[in-house]
């Protein structure tokens, strides 16, 4: 392909094909429990973005064994190990020094299984406090460490609309600390937000390209309609009107912001996996296969 993809930077690092591993630590976020917000960003489902991820209730030994089974399948002879990755919701998001250490062990009892070769952890910048980097910078110190933050777009009229609950300011001065402590950073993106166009995409990835540093990444969608979500009830309403992608469009948005890119700045994510029973539209990006296929193939 084209770009940097995730799978030739681990490829380059590791010497082989590196699975994520989904798994959740059961925190939830400030943008649910009334903190800054409530019911999340408009168009964040009940799992809050982690359909795939194992169940918080379990340890995290039964959810690391539950993912495993769920990639077996996948596995070939290039086979160089996991990531572990907690996905859904804000996974530094604690209330208390005790919440804080617990998450600590969560996450050192991950990464020291000997085939987990690394930790992702997606959560939002409004919870990293200095206490949480010192926490990942020393977990880097263990096994690589990146952190991925829904920035979404850089737009704080789009932010405000979408229900984020921070400015792009939070984001900024989150990135900064987190690279000053050594930890690489993953910046997801949506393309076709309420109110928003190409060049409004295009401007989100500038910000967040100007703003990386060596190992930062990127994950771009394009934005799905998903049932049971503020933004699917407004739409229903008439609240607001989407601008509905063709797969040949998005393609072509998805080109020009790939251009956009460092040469090492990792794409890890060149579409989503929505959850199939609840999608609204658009109804092609729940063939994901056929979908990366053509992807591929134009880019």
């Amino acid at each position: 392909m084209g770009y940097y993809s995730f799978d030739k930077a681990m490829k380059e690092k590791y010497g082989g094909k590196v699975y994520r591993l989904s798994l959740s630590t059961g925190c939830t976020c400030p943008n649910r429990d009334g903190k800054c917000g409530t019911g999340g960003c408009i168009f964040c489902s009940g799992g809050g973005s982690g359909e795939f991820a194992s169940l918080a209730v379990l340890p995290i030994s039964k959810q690391i064994e539950a993912a495993k089974e769920k990639v077996a399948s996948k596995l070939s002879s290039n086979f160089a190990g996991y990531i572990a990755y907690f996905q859904s919701f804000s996974n530094t998001y604690v209330h208390s020094n005790e919440e804080r250490a617990h998450l600590e062990e969560i996450f050192t009892e991950a990464i020291s299984y000997p085939e987990i070769l690394g930790l992702a952890v997606a959560t939002r910048p409004d919870c990293l406090s200095g206490e949480i980097v010192d926490m990942l910078k020393r977990l880097n110190g263990i096994k690589p460490v990146w952190v991925e933050l829904g920035l979404q777009t850089s737009n704080d009229d789009t932010a405000g609309y979408i229900n984020r609950g921070y400015r792009t300011e939070v984001y900024d001065e989150a990135v900064g600390r987190l690279h000053e402590s050594g930890i690489s950073v993953v910046t997801h993106v949506i393309v076709g937000l309420p109110g928003e166009d190409d060049k409004d995409a295009q401007e989100t990835v500038r910000h967040i390209v100007s703003n990386s540093s060596e190992g930062d990444g990127v994950k771009i969608t394009l934005l799905y309609l998903i049932e049971g979500t503020k933004l699917a009830d407004m739409v229903k309403r008439g609240e607001t009107v989407l601008h509905e992608y063709s797969l040949e469009e998005y393609a072509g948005v998805l080109k020009g912001l790939l251009d956009m890119l460092p040469e090492k700045m990792a794409v890890h994510r060149v579409t989503g996996d929505p959850p199939k029973a609840s999608l609204i539209s658009p109804r092609w990006t729940a063939d994901k296969k056929k979908v990366l296929n053509y992807l591929n193939k134009m880019l």
